[in-house]
């Protein structure tokens, strides 16, 4: 038995009215994104292109020269831009495991049916939703050398009370790398909760039945069950790490010696203080690349793990 004759030129009508009301509720979205993400890059990406300034009134196609010196090494931007990047590399590599390990352990144990468990998110969370500026102005004085409270603490213990932690080498990356996971592991920690949610209890049962201890059961169920919520965390963090700027420029103004001054640091420096927004669009766009590289790869080894996983 086909259609009735009416009910399908009701629904042939209707087609086109949801199509326009799907439109118009994506137009504000599409506005933004226009003119707040996809300009702004096409214009940067023209910048690259240009020895453009604010202060000039004429601008000039010069090609991929900005971003050839950037491979010159004895460019005026080159040197201070690759060690801007391996500064952005170190602080990546030290503090990703932490955001990665700590807000995963912490949501197993959220996850389990403790008393005040709704209240222990919020306390994990709550240092999130804090802006960068009120973070780092307050570990800039609990760090403080002389009448920080940390090292009050750590003197009240019996321990050095005069460590330099956001003075010196290796206590700036210290510094940097636990405020961060301070600052920032509440959203993690909410996200991958999220996914232990949705692990089927059944699969757990099974394993309870089969005899599988927790360790076996977290490699063997858990882990599994949240490959791709981690694939999704993983990704988030490296980008958000790799592009690190306020926690740097407030608590150790990128120093000693420009040894924290990451990428992003560099590049608002150039951009908006040395008035060289030429060369900084060619150096957003190369760390651009860098990110978009390593996500790719990161997206790639999952699809590869989930295709070997077995069914």
């Amino acid at each position: 038995a086909g259609v009735p004759p009416r009910r399908a030129r009701r629904s042939t009508l209707a087609a086109p009215r949801r199509t326009k009301t799907a439109y118009l509720f994506l137009a504000p979205f599409l506005v933004l994104f226009l003119v707040f993400v996809a300009g702004p890059a096409v214009f940067g990406l023209w910048i690259s292109l240009t020895n453009w300034s604010p202060f000039r009134d004429t601008q000039q196609f010069i090609g991929l020269k900005n971003y050839i010196d950037l491979f010159t090494p004895d460019s005026a931007t080159s040197g201070d831009f690759w060690q801007s990047m391996g500064a952005t590399g170190i602080f990546t590599v030290a503090s990703v495991p932490f955001l990665l390990v700590i807000p995963l352990l912490i949501a197993q144990l959220l996850n389990r049916k403790i008393r005040g468990g709704t209240v222990f998110r919020a306390v994990f969370f709550a240092p999130y939703v804090l802006g960068v500026a009120v973070i780092g102005v307050i570990w800039k004085y609990l760090l403080d050398t002389q009448s920080g409270i940390v090292n009050h603490v750590l003197g009240m213990l019996g321990l050095p009370s005069d460590i330099p932690w956001t003075v010196n080498v290796p206590w700036v990356w210290v510094s940097l790398v636990g405020v961060t996971v301070w600052w920032t592991l509440g959203f993690n920690t909410v996200i991958i909760l999220a996914g232990l949610k949705g692990i089927n209890a059944d699969l757990y049962e099974a394993a309870a039945l089969d005899g599988a201890g927790p360790f076996r059961t977290f490699f063997s169920v858990t882990l599994p069950g949240l490959r791709q919520v981690m694939t999704f965390v993983v990704t988030v963090t490296i980008l958000a790490s790799a592009n690190m700027f306020g926690q740097s420029y407030i608590l150790t103004k990128g120093g000693p010696g420009n040894q924290t001054r990451t990428a992003i640091m560099y590049i608002s420096d150039q951009g908006l203080s040395q008035n060289n927004m030429a060369a900084a669009s060619a150096m957003s766009y190369v760390l651009f690349v860098f990110l978009a590289i390593i996500s790719v790869i990161n997206f790639r080894l999952q699809r590869e793990r989930t295709e070997r996983a077995p069914r």
